[in-house]
């Protein structure tokens, strides 16, 4: 690998910028309002404002947080969509997390290399009895 690769460069996307506003009601969750700006900070009305919303939800291995846009056109919209397009982020979450158990239990348990499952390790060959995941 060359350097370049090993160390990308860092950069900020000048035509990218936008200013942060953040609303809570302090007790379900935040709206953070994006205007774009320019690069010397005035405003950029040629780029549409963007409402990310965001919560968590109570696991059983803790909070998790949950971030998603929302599709408005003020705060106010924003501020009204909120509970809806938590909800469906909340039950997106939900799906990916249960894809994530299906796909774990149904990983293929592989011998570490070097274990001869024909062999006399133990087992059937299994290095003393011992499940090993890859």
């Amino acid at each position: 690998m060359d350097e370049a690769s090993q160390n990308p460069e860092i950069r900020m996307d000048a035509e990218q910028l936008a200013r942060e506003d953040v609303f809570t009601d302090s007790r379900i969750g935040t709206i953070r309002r994006l205007t774009p700006v320019t690069a010397d900070g005035a405003d950029d009305p040629s780029r549409p404002i963007q409402y990310v919303g965001s919560t968590q939800i109570l696991t059983p291995a803790g909070p998790l947080p949950i971030s998603f846009e929302i599709a408005a056109g003020s705060l106010q919209e924003a501020v009204d969509g909120f509970g809806d397009a938590a909800k469906a982020a909340v039950e997106n979450t939900m799906e990916e997390l249960k894809e994530l158990q299906r796909q774990a239990a149904s990983s293929i348990v592989v011998p570490k290399a070097g274990m001869d499952p024909g062999g006399l390790g133990g087992a059937g060959g299994m290095g003393g009895g011992k499940i090993h995941l890859p």
